[in-house]
């Protein structure tokens, strides 16, 4: 074992410092965090969209039969419930009693609240923490008083949970497990990038961290742990964190390294996928309909949305400025104005093929194929809800259920995607591939030579040797 590595106090319970990162759309689930839990640590499923399954334990295909999104947005919460008590249930039996388990909900998905009391109501007993990042949850602390749980809120900075703790979490100090600081440059997954930081140069987390300590420590968290994610392999490379007063106690979430596990549901290809990638693989963008940047390996599914952004120019509806030149766009060629380059730049694009403009909220065109134009207009319309806010669709999950903005043909439904590269549905190369920007030392990790896929015990236990 890593010298220096300390049991600390997770959901009550003292253990090794290692935590199963959740991943959302079937990626984390019952099996894989019922086998951490298992090995001693903490597992943790995924409460966004869990699946569920048929008396053969096959995934039950997610199909929806409402006409109105708010229709099919109630049964997306519904099946998200339902789903998450099923995975609750294997976690527990798979555990053994053994580790811990924590629930992960995304807070800008869809019904977020709801779902996490469904499960919680449905799985009382079995689930003993719940994480949460992707916004500012608020109200994370009320739930995890009501259910008698520990909370877990993901941050990317001390001002984040500076915010929570001064609105919310001061009320209910012994509920909160620990703050997961989440590394915004090199986490996979939707990150907490801020407008204040640059996404092209990361920062080193160890100062980040103990900025977070610091303030803890003043409103009286001493003993309570942050939990590093993002960014974390080997835990040789975090030993001087181990015993730094500046950091105080401290564990580690792996989110990327559990994917490639004999229990992880994902697909052969995406693991095999994995063991190819190369330094720079991972893409930090900002395509998704969150709003959020997210990492994710960068396939075709990413160089087509790069493309879509590439391929735009300003307009106006009437002339102005230096926007004199007609172009005709749309089936009744109506003219927009634009300058004379972007009137050439269009012209060629359409020569290739991306005869179709599309309109966007920043009063901006895109050019792509009929086919994808089609694509995009029909994923719009079979939208079911499944964030808060949705800059793709445009809906809102309440009040009047729409964000008041166009939809954006920039970006893409996340729910499909994530659901197709999940259950197997098409090329992985056409679909978003979550993964953190350390994906690419599987290639290079001598534990996964000869395509070895470990275990989750083999895995936990090759961690915490330091390897």
């Amino acid at each position: 074992m890593l010298k220096n590595l300390k049991p600390v106090v997770i959901s009550g319970v003292e253990m090794m410092p290692i935590i199963e990162g959740g991943k959302g759309v079937a990626v984390s689930n019952g099996a894989t965090s019922g086998a951490f839990a298992a090995a001693g640590v903490v597992g943790t499923f995924s409460g966004v969209n869990a699946d569920s399954y048929d008396a053969n334990g096959v995934a039950i295909p997610v199909v929806y039969k409402g006409q109105t999104r708010r229709e099919r947005h109630e049964e997306l919460v519904q099946m998200g419930i339902d789903g998450g008590i099923e995975q609750a249930k294997i976690a527990h039996e798979v555990s053994g009693g053994r580790g811990r388990i924590h629930v992960n909900i995304l807070w800008e998905m869809g019904g977020a609240g709801r779902v996490l009391e469904g499960i919680m109501e449905g799985a009382k007993g079995l689930v003993h923490g719940v994480t949460c990042g992707a916004g500012m949850p608020y109200k994370l602390a009320d739930y995890a008083d009501k259910y008698n749980i520990y909370y877990y809120p993901i941050v990317s900075s001390m001002r984040a949970f500076r915010a929570l703790w001064k609105r919310s979490y001061h009320r209910n100090p012994e509920r909160l497990g620990s703050v997961v600081y989440e590394d915004p440059w090199l986490a996979g997954g939707h990150n907490g990038l801020s407008n204040s930081e640059d996404p092209l140069f990361p920062e080193d987390p160890f100062p980040r961290v103990a900025e977070l300590r610091k303030f803890m420590n003043e409103v009286g968290l001493n003993n309570t742990p942050i939990v590093m994610a993002g960014g974390v392999w080997h835990l040789k490379d975090w030993a001087h964190w181990l015993d730094s007063p500046e950091i105080g106690p401290i564990a580690f979430q792996f989110g990327t390294r559990p994917i490639l596990t004999q229990e992880s549901p994902v697909p052969d290809a995406w693991k095999k996928r994995l063991l190819t990638l190369k330094e720079g693989d991972i893409s930090l963008n900002r395509f998704s309909p969150t709003g959020f940047y997210s990492s994710a390996v960068r396939n075709d599914f990413l160089r087509g949305m790069e493309g879509r952004h590439l391929r735009q120019i300003p307009y106006s509806v009437a002339p102005e400025g230096v926007m004199t030149e007609a172009l005709p766009v749309g089936p009744r060629r109506r003219p927009v104005y634009v300058e004379l380059q972007d009137k050439d730049r269009a012209e060629k694009w359409m020569l290739e093929g991306h005869i179709d403009a599309m309109k966007t909220p920043d009063s901006t065109l895109i050019f792509v194929t009929k086919e994808e134009s089609a694509q995009i207009h029909q994923d719009q319309v079979d939208c079911m809800g499944c964030l808060s806010h949705c800059k793709f669709s445009n809906w809102k999950d309440h009040e009047d259920f729409t964000t008041g903005k166009k939809a954006d043909p920039r970006s893409f439904c996340i729910q499909k995607t994530l659901q197709d590269i999940a259950h197997d549905n098409g090329s992985i190369e056409d679909q978003l591939m979550f993964a953190g920007h350390n994906a690419y030392k599987f290639a290079t990790d001598p534990f996964y030579a000869n395509g070895n896929i470990p275990t989750v015990k083999q895995l936990v236990d090759r961690i915490i040797t330091g390897e």
